[in-house]
């Protein structure tokens, strides 16, 4: 290889030159420097030249290995923010970047002992173990540990499947769920984060307001009780709470330095705390701490305003009440009236931490809960009192301040196992972050779990049941209960956890944001734009506002109880993804899964979301219901409003499972006739810039389908695909953009063949996958088709309908395509006319009521007609049809049209003749365009002068007719022969517009004009005028029955047929909004193909809109349920 790099610079510069011809386009992978892309062009010398045409887009190993080696983790994480603007890119080469040095310990370890050490443990798991006794805490801590174990696990392996870029769990969910799944648990993990930073300082203003300094309360709470009571804490914690969170709020923003500088010593009071609770354990067993509790009866007392627990005591003056005496008395003297319960019960002092040795566990060991206002009693202690007394002198006694059950312990102490991500939300710190994120995620977890069974334990073991359900230490002085049992002294502990929830407040006060501004910076929720601006260094401003009112609105809750379930189901939610997007690329075996973390299975990963389920359900149902809605909610609003990424994500592969497994069965067999629906391959055509020449057919597209089923639109190029690969894309693009405005669901294809007829031959094949295939083409009618310098398009056109029969599919041409309604556009009222001639599987009776579940079409009333021959009864034929279609379900009028037999009129003969000259023209004239028009010029000069020669009026009078309105000279003529005329007068050559000319025109070429009025016969010989404006003219017609004897007699036949139907058809739905009708079929030969496009011209002639149909050869439509 050094070999290479030698010749290559003695070289001649080859690799230079090389490199200016191929400009180095921008490197696919990651972290690509300028200096290795000239890396690679290096190669580009002698050894390497089988390869250098290809150096742009596939570089040489080399630099791939110099760029993952170099590689560092970005702040954002996803390969949108690799490609990030330039002048970002270059500013950050700039910059040397530090290469991250933390390690397992440092990086994983501590950060997650710290976050899930907190609040919960020192305030709130003595009260647990207390009221759910000590087997069903352990049960309680168990399955919460358990989850968090198993989700561990699983973020482990979603951890070690590659490199994980800054951003943590949201980049994991997100990326291995795809943006829908990613933004809903990323917001929902935002909202669990700051509403832990309200939990946080509640449990702060907790410990200051009751153990630290309660003189500070604004709202005093002596002499107020109950409700009052409550109400005047509350108060107090959200007055404090707000100016604490204010206070966080400040710190955060002036800079996170000072947070992270703060974090060790955060860190070590919590340790701190713990070891003194299990060095206070360890004393019990030797020395227990002295620390009473009174009980009047079995009741607790509040050991606040009395010294001594008795009611007297005696003194050398004899028998002296007590302070306790007093509180419950009128007066100090013995004779003084008391309360009933006073008299009635002894006063009993119990040692309130009687240590590990004690046997107090058998006490524990089971639940005791409580309604609101309910005494905290001893169990297994008996009391004089009477069952109906009123409880007096509440306010003496510790009472239940909240009513408790199973799942609401759950709730509470869900929280304080969370804090699994921290590890995984630093990964950008990380030396090596698929290494330090397992091991020291999971040992922070046995580590966690292993100091909340013991304590529960313990606890159960050390304390007397009346403390531990004491939650605020009323009891023993007013100290924090877990505080009793540490040592050396309570203070350890309660400044220890005071110092230590302000550091987990700031923590989520700091994380939130930057997680907000993660998701908004991703661009997945439009809403949140604006959030992923901040200052100049990067610090998420907005998203600290928003985080700070967000927090605020936990603090006015002011209840810690009544916080941390919410938390806890934003937190389980997103747990729940973590699983499920490990459980879902495992099952998937896509390739690129291949964590190296081993110790996972799919059915661990689906019991850690079962758990997560479960406990969400358990800690609170309708916060559960609440928390789906907000992320179902999310989910929707990404999926319609967010923008499309592609990130490879789980969501993306089970579609693609999902899509095959169905695939498999919609082979097993056609569907059946009650599902039948058209799948259809709309055909359009582009111009020469790939724009669609008929968007109107995607509305009608839109109408039919009403989102249903499988739409393909494709197009067709003529050309060679490598040639026109360009051509192609653009047309794609236009398709679908097109399909967007339109709002039509499903496929663009597009075609490129050397002929526009195999290209769409090969459209008709190849569209469509196994059993998800179209069974119904819609092909707009062929505009133009007479005036055409390349009759190739009609041709294309029969051969279209003649393959569709062939591969049993419906045909449906809109004709006139322009006049349908856009999807905007609304009937009132109208109809739609079905034309029921011959049955082809019930097509014509599907189509108008699907177009009626659209809004476009739904005022319309539908009406059915059906033709009677001679031999028909049309009253039975009525009454049949309104049969069929009542069991059918479909509103409709029905009608019987009666059709006899008629001799063929000479309007019929005539268009018939002229239609057979026309086509015999174009076979004789199968010339180049400059050729023909020369050909078609020398036939009108011989007929001009036969005119002249034969009738030297009839050219006057028929370009009278065509400039002058033909309104007066209508009130003159039959109906016939002014249509006769207007046959001669119009232009029926694909030479010549098949439109009337306006009277400027007919004036600049009066040969064009008269060059129609002409036939030819079969032997090239000039005949008579067909029709003329004068007497003479009119006689003419008669006397050409010798021609007409000539005639195909079938052509004759299927001309009269489209005529009698036309006039039925125009005489009853000229009005209507819509005609469907049967499309007859080609003919079997392809010698009357010319003939063809004629008769349906005249079969739809003088109506607006019109759909042709054809049935697939099936039954569409059923009267069974």
């Amino acid at each position: 290889m050094l070999n290479n790099l030698t010749d290559t610079e003695e070289g001649d510069g080859g690799a230079q030159s090389q490199a200016e011809s191929n400009p180095k386009e921008s490197s696919p992978f990651i972290n690509s420097s300028d200096a290795a892309a000239e890396k690679s062009q290096q190669y580009d010398g002698k050894n390497m030249a089988l390869f250098e045409e290809e150096m742009d887009t596939s570089p040489m190993v080399s630099s791939l290995l110099s760029s993952l080696a170099n590689y560092s983790n970005l702040p954002q994480g996803s390969k949108e923010h690799e490609e990030a603007e330039n002048n970002e890119a270059e500013s950050s080469r700039k910059k040397p970047v530090k290469a991250p040095q933390l390690g397992t310990l440092m990086g994983v370890y501590l950060p997650c002992i710290q976050n899930i050490f907190g609040v919960i443990l020192f305030l709130r798991m003595t009260w647990l173990v207390g009221i759910g006794g000590v087997i069903g805490t352990f049960v309680i801590v168990f399955m919460c540990c358990a989850t968090t174990m198993l989700t561990a696990i699983s973020m482990s392996a979603i951890a070690t499947n590659g490199v994980v870029p800054a951003g943590g769990s949201y980049y994991m969910i997100s990326r291995s769920l795809g943006p829908e799944f990613g933004g809903a648990v990323g917001i929902c993990f935002y909202l669990g984060t700051t509403f832990a930073g309200a939990m946080y300082i509640l449990g702060a203003i907790e410990l200051l307001l009751i153990y630290i300094v309660p003189k500070a309360a604004i709202f005093p709470l002596e002499g107020l009780e109950g409700a009052e009571a409550e109400a005047a804490l509350l108060n107090n914690m959200r007055v404090y709470g707000t100016i604490l969170l204010t206070s966080m709020a400040t710190v955060v923003f002036v800079g996170v330095k000072y947070v992270n500088k703060l974090a060790l010593v955060f860190l070590a009071c919590v340790i701190l705390s713990i070891l003194a609770v299990y060095a206070g354990v360890i004393k019990t067993a030797v020395e227990p701490p002295v620390f009473p509790v009174c009980l009047l009866g079995n009741r607790t007392l509040v050991w606040k305003s009395f010294d001594v627990c008795a009611k007297t005591i005696e003194t050398a003056n004899g028998t002296v009440t007590t302070q306790l005496w007093r509180m419950f008395c009128d007066s100090s003297l013995l004779n003084a009236t008391c309360d009933k319960y006073f008299v009635a019960n002894n006063v009993t002092q119990i040692q309130g931490i009687p240590g590990v040795t004690s046997g107090i566990l058998a006490e524990n060991l089971f639940s005791t809960y409580y309604e609101k206002g309910d005494l905290i009693d001893r169990v297994n202690m008996a009391s004089a009192e009477e069952p109906d007394e009123p409880l007096t002198s509440s306010n003496r006694y510790v009472l239940a301040d909240i009513t408790s059950f199973f799942t609401l312990l759950v709730g509470i102490y869900f929280p304080s196992v969370t804090g699994i991500m921290a590890g995984s939300n630093r990964s950008g710190d990380l030396r090596d972050a698929q290494k330090s994120i397992p091991i020291g995620t999971i040992a922070a977890i046995t580590t966690t779990s292993t100091v909340y069974m013991s304590s529960v334990i313990l606890f159960g073991a050390c304390i007397e049941g009346v403390v531990l359900r004491d939650k605020f230490g009323e009891g023993v002085h007013g100290n924090l209960v877990i505080g009793t049992l540490a040592w050396p002294s309570p203070w350890v502990i309660v400044i220890g956890s005071f110092f230590s929830t302000c550091g987990a407040g700031l923590q989520s006060l700091t994380g939130a944001p930057r997680l907000l501004q993660a998701i908004a910076k991703d661009g997945i929720v439009p809403a949140l734009r604006i959030f992923g601006h901040g200052k100049a260094n990067g610090e998420p401003t907005w998203s600290l506002l928003l985080t700070a009112f967000i927090c605020e609105s936990g603090i006015l809750i002011a209840s810690l109880d009544s916080v941390a379930p919410i938390l806890s189901m934003f937190f389980l939610m997103c747990y729940m993804f973590v699983n499920l997007a490990c459980a879902l690329q495992t099952l998937l075996r896509t390739p690129n899964w291949r964590p190296r973390f081993k110790f996972y299975h799919w059915t661990l990963s689906f019991l850690g979301m079962s758990l997560c389920l479960t406990l969400m359900f358990l800690c609170s149902w309708y916060y559960a219901i609440v928390a789906m809605v907000i992320a179902g909610s999310i989910y929707k609003y990404i999926e319609f409003a967010g923008a499309e990424k592609e990130w490879g994500d789980g969501i993306r592969g089970l579609s693609l499972s999902a899509a095959r497994y169905a695939l498999m069965r919609l082979e097993e067999g056609p569907p059946h006739t009650k599902n039948w629906r058209p799948q259809l391959l709309v055909l359009v055509s582009t111009d020469a810039e790939q724009n669609v020449e008929q968007p109107r057919l995607l509305s009608l597209t839109n109408q039919l389908k009403a989102g249903k089923g499988l739409t393909i639109v494709g197009t067709a190029l003529e050309g060679k695909y490598l040639e026109n690969y360009d051509q192609s894309q653009k047309a794609e693009q236009a398709l679908r953009k097109l399909m967007e405005t339109e709002k039509v669901k499903g496929f663009c294809q597009v075609t490129v063949s050397s002929n526009m007829r195999d290209a769409t031959s090969h459209l008709l094949q190849a569209s469509g996958l196994g059993g998800l295939k179209h069974n119904a083409v819609l092909v707009s009618w062929p505009r133009n088709w007479k005036q055409g310098d390349d009759h190739q398009t009609w041709r294309n056109f029969i051969e279209l309908v003649r393959e569709t029969t062939a591969a049993h599919l419906a045909l449906l041409v809109p004709k006139n395509i322009s006049a349908f309604p856009s999807n905007g556009e609304r009937f009132t009222e109208g109809h739609i006319d079905v034309w029921w001639i011959v049955h082809d599987g019930g097509m014509l009776m599907l189509l108008p009521f699907l177009l009626r579940q659209h809004k476009v079409w739904r005022k319309c009333k539908m009406r059915i007609f059906t033709v009677a021959q001679l031999d028909d009864n049309s009253i039975q034929m009525k009454k049949d049809l309104t049969t069929f279609l009542y069991h059918l379900r479909i509103d409709a009028m029905v009608e019987v049209v009666e059709m006899h037999d008629s001799d063929i009129s000479a309007y019929t003969y005539e268009k018939t003749l002229v239609m057979e000259q026309r086509s015999q023209m174009l076979k004789q004239i199968n010339l180049t365009k400059n050729e023909r028009e020369r050909e078609i010029q020398s036939i009108t000069d011989s007929s001009r002068g036969s005119i002249r020669r034969k009738n030297p009026a009839a050219v006057t009078t028929q370009l009278s007719v065509t400039e002058e309105p033909a309104a007066a000279s209508k009130e003159e003529k039959p109906e016939e022969e002014v249509q006769l005329i207007h046959d001669n007068t119009t232009p029926a050559s694909p030479a010549t517009p098949a439109t009337p000319l306006t009277p400027g025109e007919a004036a600049q070429s009066p040969g064009e004009q008269v060059q129609m009025t002409w036939t030819e016969k079969c032997d090239g010989e000039p005949a008579k005028p067909p029709g003329a404006a004068t007497p003479e003219g009119i006689k003419d017609i008669f006397n050409m029955k010798p021609e007409w004897e000539n005639l195909n007699q079938f052509n004759v036949r299927r001309m009269h047929t489209a005529l009698r139907l036309n006039e039925v058809i125009t005489k009853k739905s000229s009005e209507a909004k819509l005609v469907l009708l049967n499309m007859p079929g080609p003919p079997k030969n392809r010698t009357g193909d010319e003939n063809y496009m004629e008769f349906l011209e005249v079969l739809t002639e003088g109506l607006n809109r019109v759909l042709l149909v054809r049935g697939g050869g099936r039954e569409v439509i059923t009267i069974y349920s």
